[in-house]
């Protein structure tokens, strides 16, 4: 059986353009480090195309399709010799390129989630395999490059579309086993799954939208311990900003 956006030689341009995309950023990384040539190749395919191998390992499909697919290869590689040239513009063109990383987050949320399920695996088990081939790729160039990996590091929903992409492609694919949608059908609502991901990613961005943090608390409630913490406990944020003042 075939993953249904891969039928579609619209969705397959799109997904090569999203790999291409996702490359460009990973390349990027290592050129903002002042890494060679060959750091920005492997950065970009690792960017691209690691979440799927990460999946496939998993999956034990093999071999992974970040190493046997020549297109999907090819389109990583050449993405990172074309940061080396056009970097400034990459750079510079922060809400297209932000759009089309949420387009390929999207894209490969559904796709890894709709392959983990073709190929039996529980709807839990697809819902994570679509998630580490979306997020996997980021997660490995940080972890590469020493950073703080994006998931963690980006205030705005990043990882949540994503998350609720797989879920609900998980019931889209449900839907189709047991007949109540068709091939048709299955596109269609995939293809509005990977819209809603790219909405979600980027109205996030654009109104500042982020999942609230640690509850604030000046109170313990511990046997034989005082009711009232004998300082205050200081947010965070507070603690940063007084260490910039002091640094200042």
């Amino acid at each position: 059986m075939e993953v249904a956006l891969e039928s579609n030689a619209f969705f397959m341009g799109v997904e090569y353009l999203a790999i291409f995309c996702s490359g460009l950023m990973g390349g990027l990384c290592a050129v903002k480090k002042n890494y060679d040539l060959f750091a920005m190749m492997i950065t970009a395919w690792l960017t691209a195309l690691g979440g799927g191998i990460i999946r496939d390992v998993m999956l034990a499909s093999l071999p992974p399709v970040g190493i046997a697919d020549k297109g999907f290869v090819i389109t990583a590689l050449v993405s990172g010799l074309a940061v080396a040239v056009i970097h400034p513009e990459v750079d510079k063109l922060k809400w297209s390129m932000l759009t089309i990383d949420a387009l390929s987050v999207g894209l490969f949320a559904v796709n890894g989630t709709s392959k983990a399920m073709l190929m039996g695996t529980s709807g839990m088990t697809a819902a994570f395999m679509g998630m580490f081939t979306a997020l996997g790729g980021g997660l490995v160039r940080d972890m590469l490059l020493n950073d703080v990996p994006m998931v963690i590091r980006d205030k705005h929903w990043y990882a949540v579309p994503s998350a609720i992409g797989c879920i609900l492609t998980v019931l889209v694919m449900k839907g189709t086993r047991i007949g109540l949608i068709d091939f048709t059908g299955e596109v269609v609502l995939d293809s509005a799954i990977v819209v809603l991901v790219v909405v979600l990613r980027l109205l996030s961005v654009k109104f500042n939208i982020v999942l609230p943090g640690a509850l604030e608390r000046h109170e313990v409630f511990l046997p034989g311990e005082s009711r009232y913490l004998k300082r205050p406990v200081i947010h965070p944020d507070a603690k940063r900003n007084e260490s910039e003042d002091n640094v200042s």
